[in-house]
């Protein structure tokens, strides 16, 4: 059973991963309003992954006999300067994902809840897959700056991009 403060943290981060995939539904049809379909791509398979991430808490709470709490979800940003910006914006977003995600690591482990500390662990080594696509991706796309051509080619890659859930819950 979940202590209740950990229940509470766990459905706290159920809103912010559905936060997250709303935020980057904003971002999707940001660069889609660029012609940048691949980038579009990219983030909606973003969305797809947080929602997923979204349900693997929401499963955990229920499968510890707690209770899953809605609330509502703040509306995301939607105005960005230009591609950099918006893979800019998203680093730091995974980057505060990761933070998130880190005190809650530290709350379980207060508790010696090992069972959370587990399923945590599963989203730590996912935060580091995360940023580092993130990363990635912003340091190519500054590659690109001014070279519309390297950005279609790019556009392309990401266009190749799908959402394969993880066989391992």
């Amino acid at each position: 059973m979940l202590s209740k403060e950990l229940e509470k943290a766990l459905n706290e981060q159920i809103n912010f991963e559905i936060y997250s995939s709303y935020s980057y539904l904003a971002m999707a049809s940001y660069v889609e309003s660029l012609d940048l379909s691949g980038f579009g791509n990219f983030f909606r398979v973003q969305v797809q992954e947080e929602l997923f991430h979204a349900m693997k808490f929401y499963d955990y709470i229920l499968q510890k006999g707690g209770n899953v709490e809605h609330d509502a979800i703040n509306r995301p940003n939607q105005q960005f300067n230009d591609i950099i910006d918006v893979f800019q914006k998203g680093l730091e977003h995974e980057q505060e994902v990761t933070r998130r995600i880190y005190n809650l690591a530290d709350l379980a482990n207060e508790e010696k809840d090992h069972a959370t500390i587990s399923l945590l662990r599963w989203f730590i080594d996912e935060q580091v897959e995360e940023e580092n696509s993130f990363s990635t991706i912003l340091k190519k796309v500054k590659r690109c700056n001014d070279n519309p051509a390297a950005l279609y080619m790019l556009d392309d890659e990401l266009a190749t991009r799908i959402f394969t859930p993880p066989t391992t819950k």
